[in-house]
Formats: C-alpha cells, sequence, structure tokens
C-alpha cells in the first residue's frame, strides 16, 4: 500500500475506530471526528466535534485531505434522529470540506441494507431495488443521493447487520432461550464489525492503487442464513437447553444479500460465516 494518504473518518466509533486502527498501522495519517475523542483509538489525529451542528470543529485538519469516510450512527432512533445523523451530518462535513477548499479522492459513505425492502428470502444486489418504506429505508437512500451528488467521487457501502464484541444481542436472547420459527425460514444477512472495517479499509487502499471502484457495493459475508439454523448453531456452543415460553422475533423482512461484487474485486472476509465470527466472539469472551 502506498504510505502517506490521509483520510477522515467522521463518525469514528465502534467500525470508523477499527478501520482507523487499520489505517494508521498501514503508514495512512488518519483523522478522527467525534465527540468524544477520548475514545479514539492511538495514534488517531483527534478532530472534536459533532456531525449534528454547523459548525466546523475547532480541530478540522488544514491542508489536503485524500480520503473521506462518512460513519455516523444516529444515537436517536427515530425519523427526526436519522436524518440529523445521515442527511443533515453528511452536509455539514461537504460544506467543511469546501471552507476549506478541500476535494478528496473519493468519499465513501457508509450505509445499510435496511435500504431494500425485499421480504421473500430472495437474493439482493447493488442492482437490486432499494425501496424500503421504512423511515430508516427512506432516510438512509436520501444520504446516498447526498453523497452521489456531492461533487466528489463517492461510493456507497451497504453493510447489512453487524454483530461482534459488545454488540451481542442475539447472543443475549438465545441465553433466555430464544425461540424462532423454522417454517418459513427468515433469513438474516451479517458482517462481523472487523470485517465491515476490512472492507471499508479494502475499497480505499483499492482506490489508491487506481482500481475503479462502483458506486455501491453489499457488505455482508458469504452465507446469508436462516434465523433458525443461527440461533440453533449457538444454542450448542453455549450449552443453552431450555427455550423461552414466548416465541419473539424481532425482524423486518427476510432476504438474502450477495457479496459477489467485493469479492470480484479481490476482498475476502475473514468471517466467511457466522459459525467463524460467532466462534470469535465466544473465544473473546
Amino acid at each position: 500500500m502506498t504510505k502517506g494518504a490521509s483520510v477522515l473518518i467522521a463518525g469514528c466509533g465502534d467500525v470508523g475506530g477499527r478501520l482507523a486502527g487499520r489505517l494508521h498501522e498501514a503508514g495512512w495519517q488518519v483523522h478522527g471526528l467525534r465527540r468524544s475523542v477520548s475514545e479514539l483509538p492511538a495514534g488517531i489525529l483527534p478532530v472534536a466535534g459533532d456531525l449534528h451542528q454547523a459548525d466546523c470543529p475547532a480541530q478540522w485538519p488544514q491542508g489536503e485531505l485524500d480520503y473521506l469516510v462518512y460513519s455516523a450512527a444516529a444515537s436517536q432512533h427515530d425519523e427526526a434522529g436519522y436524518r440529523q445523523a445521515y442527511v443533515d451530518g453528511l452536509r455539514h462535513v461537504l460544506s467543511w470540506l469546501q471552507a476549506y477548499g478541500q476535494r478528496p479522492k473519493r468519499l465513501l459513505f457508509v450505509s445499510s441494507s435496511g435500504v431494500y425492502g425485499q421480504a421473500s428470502s430472495e437474493w439482493v444486489d447493488e442492482s437490486s431495488p432499494a425501496e424500503a418504506q421504512s423511515y430508516s429505508g427512506r432516510i438512509m437512500r436520501e444520504a446516498e443521493q447526498v453523497a452521489w451528488s456531492s461533487g466528489v467521487p463517492a461510493t456507497v457501502v451497504r453493510l447489512t447487520g453487524i454483530y461482534g464484541p459488545g454488540r451481542e444481542w442475539l447472543l443475549k436472547q438465545v441465553r433466555m432461550g430464544y425461540r424462532v420459527a423454522v417454517e418459513p425460514p427468515l433469513y438474516g444477512n451479517r458482517i462481523h464489525a472487523d470485517d465491515a472495517a476490512g472492507l471499508l479499509a479494502f475499497l480505499l487502499q483499492a482506490d489508491l492503487a487506481g482500481k475503479a471502484l462502483d458506486n455501491c457495493y453489499l457488505g455482508v459475508d458469504d452465507e446469508p442464513a436462516p434465523l433458525h439454523q443461527v440461533v440453533g448453531w449457538l444454542r450448542e456452543q453455549l450449552s443453552v437447553e431450555h427455550w423461552a415460553e414466548d416465541a419473539a422475533v424481532r425482524r423486518s423482512g427476510s432476504k438474502r444479500c450477495s457479496n459477489a461484487r467485493a469479492r470480484a474485486l479481490g476482498w475476502v472476509p475473514q468471517y466467511p460465516s457466522y459459525r467463524e465470527g460467532y466462534a470469535a466472539v465466544l473465544r473473546e469472551r
């Protein structure tokens, strides 16, 4: 990898922090923007700022910025909170770039597979209609359009369900005897947090090396799996024998996302399925 490229990660939280650490180790100059910069990984140049505010952070980097990664997370899970985090926040960052006369080589916008409304276990890729009617799906699509029309070459990365250390909702449910329907199978799509960061790093490195990037990639492992299969495997790993009385499944449809486009570019997930990924989470515990 070419050394010395500079990147600003706006919203440098869990996935953004993992990405920052990888790029810093590879010799990049990494600026991390978040409210609490004390939580940034070692070696990351702090930019204390609030994406919800129109005022440019005082620590905004001077000079050229080669790349921008927008990796915000909504702190408020309603329509207003999503708009603030993804649409307004991105517009704020783009205006700050403009104020400093900075035009990165590329913008990576971290989006979500929640933009897809498919719910009949069909396969979905980057060319599939993204027409989810939920407020989160609609607002995320609007933010993607802001990225694509920003005047900066932009690639949207639609991540699927992120899991890993600190993201253990399903493990908690399984321990409580989580009961899910077997028929029809409810397909889910996952990516380990390290693989989410790894895909972003891979795309930045590919762009820096002169490879042509598409305007959209799906971030998902190799094996979308029915929820009952994942739960069954986790029950074995955790030696859970009881079942909860209620069958409570929190879901928004059933679809199978393909990572063929990212793999065709050369990306390989470290955790190809939920088995390797959750095994690593359980080992770390």
